[in-house]
């Protein structure tokens, strides 16, 4: 397969583009069509354990290009009340998370949380419609209507004006882009099944240790005999605040730099007078979301050693904890343990969107000690698992940034596939 740059252009309302290239609007390529949903939503009469797959936004954000399973599937009567849609069809998300396409490779029925796109013309390629769709989804995101979550309508995806190459250029673009999306999934399958090794491996270490013949009854469940339990207080303490005045530039650490799946937090460096709101942290702290969504998603990270003065401000909606009688590490992976952050989030308050874990709830958390050597060792079996899931995450972010890089040149037509 060839490339060359294209020099020929033309002007148009989406850019330059080829001059044997269209612009032509969604609609005037494909019915856009919106779901539809049962209400009462919840009523069990329009669910069934088989039967088509009621596609949920959750389901389209864990599948990297085919729908092929759902979390749920809806009864007849259920399919009665919603929208049809079958293998080879092409949807997208346009509320919540918008402007996210798939395509459908099950029988299945969509809500009204998502649009189909049906009677294709004959000039699309249905491949080559997902990848322009996936190249627009920032600016689908951009478009989001005003209201509680944000959302789309027919009307906007279809009047939408894309980029339409001669068919057979369509297809060859796809073939280009579908074998980097095979090396991204495939990437993708070994993350699963690297994560599926370190869920079993916490739940093993957390609770049966390693080694050990004989246990006991604890009220956070069966342990090793020779471990203890102790509230999170007994060997560790959230911070109060403290002045740092003495700084004239400090280490600052939004909730956008704690992680989610990688071990340490990230910081910027602020002058003092910037950071209005914060709480004070210093170098190996654990830092622990105390907000919805960010607890859920397993928001939290220890404070890096490179801080400068070892001392750093973190956003007041996380709890800094110093380890006392604990290692830090192996504190890091009970809380990450959903049997204890569970617990946490059970007993959260607030109203629904915007609730809060209390200092009282994290500190009286009762958790497993292990003597400290063992407590060491398990850490250091996780922490080799998160550095194998860190090299292949960014395996994947490096193919995701080529697969970028190839969209931005062959979907606008400045890079041609020759065809012949």
């Amino acid at each position: 397969m060839a490339f060359y740059k294209e020099t020929n252009l033309q002007e148009t309302q989406i850019g330059k583009i080829p001059r044997d290239w269209k612009s032509v609007s969604i609609n005037q390529l494909s019915e856009v069509r919106r779901g539809a949903s049962p209400r009462p939503i919840g009523d069990p009469k329009y669910f069934s354990d088989k039967g088509r797959g009621w596609v949920r936004i959750s389901d389209v954000t864990e599948t990297y290009k085919y729908l092929r399973k759902t979390s749920q599937y809806l009864s007849e009567f259920g399919e009665s009340k919603s929208v049809k849609v079958d293998l080879g069809d092409l949807i997208m998300s346009i509320c919540a998370t918008i402007g996210r396409p798939i395509l459908v490779d099950m029988e299945a029925c969509i809500h009204d949380g998502f649009v189909v796109f049906r009677n294709l013309s004959r000039e699309v390629d249905t491949e080559f419609l997902f990848y322009v769709l996936q190249k627009y989804e920032s600016k689908f995101a951009g478009m989001r209507q005003t209201g509680t979550q944000g959302n789309l309508n027919t009307k906007l995806v279809g009047s939408t004006p894309i980029p339409l190459p001669p068919l057979s250029e369509q297809r060859a673009i796809v073939g280009v882009l579908s074998v980097v999306d095979l090396a991204v999934a495939k990437v993708g399958e070994v993350i699963a099944k690297t994560e599926r090794l370190k869920k079993g491996l916490m739940q093993t270490l957390l609770t049966r240790g390693i080694g050990h013949k004989e246990y006991k009854q604890t009220p956070i469940g069966t342990i090793p005999e020779t471990w203890q339990t102790v509230k999170l207080e007994d060997v560790a303490e959230i911070r109060g605040n403290k002045s740092v005045s003495n700084f004239e530039k400090i280490a600052f650490i939004p909730m956008e730099l704690i992680p989610e799946t990688r071990i340490f937090a990230k910081y910027q460096i602020r002058a003092k007078e910037d950071v209005r709101s914060s709480t004070y942290c210093e170098a190996g702290d654990l830092l622990l979301a105390k907000i919805t969504p960010s607890l859920e998603n397993g928001k939290q990270g220890i404070v890096p050693s490179d801080v400068p003065n070892k001392v750093a401000l973190a956003t007041t909606e996380v709890f800094p904890i110093h380890c006392k009688g604990i290692d830090k590490f192996f504190l890091f992976y009970t809380l990450k343990f959903s049997k204890f952050r569970n617990k946490i989030i059970s007993s959260m308050i607030g109203t629904t969107g915007r609730q809060r874990a209390s200092k009282e709830s994290v500190e009286r958390l009762e958790i497993p000690l292990p003597p400290i050597d063992e407590q060491q060792k398990i850490a250091e079996i996780l922490s080799n698992v998160d550095e194998k899931l860190e090299l292949e995450r960014n395996e994947k972010s490096k193919l995701e940034r080529i697969k970028q890089g190839l969209m931005d040149l062959l979907l606008t037509g400045k890079i041609r596939v020759k065809v012949d």
